[in-house]
């Protein structure tokens, strides 16, 4: 079939409509303007003021290849192959999570957290299970003279994070390794900071089923009978390679706070703060030892 040029508004409305089956109408239209800020640099208002715009027989090919995917259930993000965090930019792939907005609450309250520590300058900081680099990236951004480290078990991961760095001129240091197969991180660190897998298998009805089709499982998941694994084995590395007056911050299972607040405290950890996140659930978690 022979693809004419289209007014972009028409296209908008195409697009919308071939959606609905999948989507509801406010998400479909926040991704069509994703899509045309990705590809075109406009925003809604852009659109708005020139309605005449056109699509090229080009771009509408693309445009009907990214409809496709979206059909599909992919992820905006990795079909753009990009996303924003806390102010930044970031390339995200299949071997990556999608960065979450809980995640960035996580992120202003370390850096918040920074400024009132006794040692305030030159921080060592590091991040266990980093992704896409996302905090470890952050806060290198946000804290001055910080050095920070950050380690995944997957080198794919890894690329994707040491791609991120260079996109947001910071240096970070990325080391392979299995977490659960460690026994000393061979240096002291003032922050330590995780976001592991912490979903257990019996909560997959509550995944959409774009993630579970999309988003590495190994960033995710864990077995129900041990969901707190990553918790116990962080912090029992914490207990020793924590600095005197450092701080340890985690992401948690929402269901899973007063468990992971227990474990903590009896691993002699100090003054435990649970947090609730933007949509009211248990979140994140910062102690000392």
């Amino acid at each position: 079939m022979k693809i004419d040029s289209m007014k972009i508004k028409e296209y908008k409305t195409k697009f919308i409509a071939e959606l609905l089956p999948f989507y509801d109408e406010m998400e479909a239209e926040s991704f069509f303007y994703l899509i045309l800020e990705n590809q075109r640099q406009l925003r809604r208002i852009d659109l708005a003021l020139n309605i005449d715009l056109h699509f090229s027989v080009d771009e509408i090919q693309i445009w009907n290849k990214i409809l496709d995917k979206l059909k599909l259930e992919i992820p905006i993000q990795y079909i753009l192959g990009t996303t924003h965090f806390y102010g930044s930019e970031f390339n995200v792939n299949e071997n990556v999570l999608i960065p979450r907005p809980e995640t960035e609450e996580l992120v202003e309250w370390i850096i918040s957290s920074a400024v009132n520590m006794p040692k305030f300058k030159n921080l060592k900081i590091l991040d266990i299970g980093t992704g896409s680099g996302c905090i470890a990236i952050s806060l290198a951004k946000n804290i001055t003279d910080a050095e920070v480290f950050a380690i995944d078990i997957s080198d794919k991961a890894l690329a994707t994070a040491k791609e991120n760095a260079d996109l947001n001129k910071v240096n970070v240091a990325f080391i392979q390794k299995n977490i659960l197969e460690t026994n000393d991180l061979e240096q002291q660190f003032d922050i330590i900071v995780s976001n592991p897998p912490y979903v257990r298998n019996l909560e997959k009805a509550e995944i959409k089923l774009n993630v579970l089709a999309n988003e590495p499982h190994i960033a995710l998941f864990v077995e129900d009978n041990d969901a707190l694994i990553f918790y116990r084995k962080i912090a029992e590395l914490a207990t020793k390679n924590l600095s005197p007056e450092g701080k340890l911050f985690f992401e948690i299972n929402q269901y899973l706070g007063k468990e992971t607040v227990e474990l903590l405290e009896k691993m002699h950890f100090k003054n435990s703060e649970l947090r609730k996140d933007i949509y009211g659930n248990d979140r994140m978690i910062a102690c000392n030892f």
